[in-house]
């Protein structure tokens, strides 16, 4: 699989209701340096990118930060081990899913 079938992908719930799109994807490091993808970064409003400033409370510049945090609103987190199907442009979560804040603590 390629991060290109899932980043602008639909995401859609079991039930085929639209919740949003993939706007990033997040990965995790083992101990010894191999990555594993994590969780999904979907927006509900909009397919663009947060250009990194869901990750934290950055604020600077602000109007940069304001614009992207309203376009963005809604946005969350989905889980890998949440994701039932991809393809065909699409992500179908699992039933009872949950939804996880984008901010990296």
């Amino acid at each position: 699989m390629r991060l290109s079938e899932i980043v602008g992908a639909r995401v859609r719930e079991a039930d085929g209701r639209r919740v949003g799109v993939v706007v990033d994807v997040r990965f995790v490091q083992s101990a010894r340096g191999e990555l594993r993808l994590e969780a999904l970064l979907v927006s509900p409003r909009s397919s663009g990118s947060f250009l990194g400033y869901e990750r934290t409370d950055e604020n600077r510049p602000a109007l940069i930060a304001r614009y992207l945090r309203r376009r963005h609103r809604g946005a969350f987190l989905v889980r890998w081990r949440d994701v039932r199907r991809v393809g065909d442009g699409r992500v179908e979560l699992r039933q009872g899913y949950s939804r996880w804040s984008p901010v990296l603590r």
